[in-house]
């Protein structure tokens, strides 16, 4: 059998896996919005998408016109036959991110029920990515000014590893037990100046059930964030702990006033409890993991689809299908080398036989 053909047989392969994923996604993900509902579905949309992201197909024009070549052999892999026109194809890619989402969250779901991950412990982190065109700085936005070139939704964003970005960020949850492999289970994309503080307040009812532990970074310091995860209505336990080191307050030599009520006075107590539990020998053991699970995946995951040196796409929306396309692949992949017998991450084999 040549290359060419065994290229062929795992793309199949792949395709096949992802299809009860896909059309799951589709009918917890309804189409929203006025008018007739498209002739071509959601889930067939989204396969076409996939496809093209893991032959690397780096604009949409190459996409589509890879998409064209292969339609009949496509077709037989998805069971359907339709097809888009190339400005279907162009609006139903900017639309898709709402799809993409969910569809991670339920390939997450399949993973573990399959025994490909475990997220007892889970660890979250955001991470930028340069955008295309050149950067446009302050002073050229507050004149009005747009260089040529230049990606109007893009942002600067800042993290001590890639310093200053113009660009994008994806927020990315992963399982991060020991013993296990690393598997994204939830995902978003936003502009590079997206806080942590607001992205992942929406991720926090999609932990799944059995997680116990959630680790971030200092960015995400916020009491909203530990009570949300530690605590239900009537103030109940979860079970879960969040570990997040404080961010600085600028308070060190003053004196911290005293709570204005009991709903003050229990959120600094709470504080104190996740404080002291990070500090434990058992919280400085489950925090260490970051360093081996969610930071390693970013460079695995960026490195995988070339996205170490710059976005696919300009504009925002045509961003966020992509890479969250792109991290439903990645979740394929690990599932498909599982079922191969490796239970590990090392996937570049797979897209590489693309």
């Amino acid at each position: 059998m040549g290359r060419q053909a065994r290229a062929g047989r795992c793309l199949e392969s792949l395709v096949r896996m992802a299809i009860p994923t896909l059309k799951a996604a589709e009918r917890e993900c309804p189409r929203q919005g006025r008018g007739a509902k498209p002739t071509i579905s959601e889930w067939l949309m989204a396969g076409l998408i996939m496809i093209a992201v893991l032959n690397k197909k780096k604009s949409k024009s190459a996409q589509y016109r890879f998409l064209c070549e292969q339609r009949a052999i496509i077709a037989g892999w998805l069971g359907d036959d339709r097809f888009p026109s190339r400005p279907t194809y162009f609006r139903r890619y900017r639309k898709a991110q709402r799809f993409w989402r969910k569809a991670i969250e339920l390939q997450g779901q399949r993973a573990m029920a399959e025994g490909v991950t475990d997220a007892t412990n889970a660890a979250v982190d955001k991470s930028l990515i340069v955008g295309l065109g050149g950067p446009w700085h302050k002073q050229d936005r507050q004149a009005g000014k747009i260089p040529a070139g230049v990606d109007c939704d893009c942002t600067w964003g800042y993290s001590e590893h890639d310093g200053w970005v113009h660009g994008y960020s994806y927020e990315v949850v992963v399982s991060a037990t020991p013993g296990h492999t690393v598997f994204p289970l939830l995902a978003s994309v936003d502009t590079a100046s997206a806080s942590e503080t607001r992205t992942f307040a929406d991720k926090i009812d999609d932990l799944p059930a059995g997680t116990r532990t959630v680790s971030a970074d200092s960015g995400y310091d916020m009491n909203e964030y530990g009570e949300r995860i530690e605590y239900e209505e009537g103030d109940r336990r979860t079970g879960r702990h969040f570990l997040c080191p404080e961010n600085p307050r600028n308070t060190k030599g003053r004196k911290l006033k005293p709570a204005a009520d009991a709903a003050q006075a229990r959120s600094r107590k709470r504080r104190r409890q996740r404080r002291a539990f990070l500090r434990s020998p058992r919280g400085r053991r489950i925090y260490a993991r970051r360093k081996k699970t969610v930071e390693p995946f970013n460079q695995w995951f960026k490195s995988l689809f070339e996205l170490d040196q710059r976005v696919w796409h300009r504009g925002l929306e045509n961003n966020q299908t992509q890479m969250l396309a792109a991290i439903f692949a990645y979740q394929l992949l690990v599932r498909y080398n599982h079922r191969r017998g490796h239970h590990n991450g090392c996937v570049c084999w797979i897209l590489d036989a693309l």
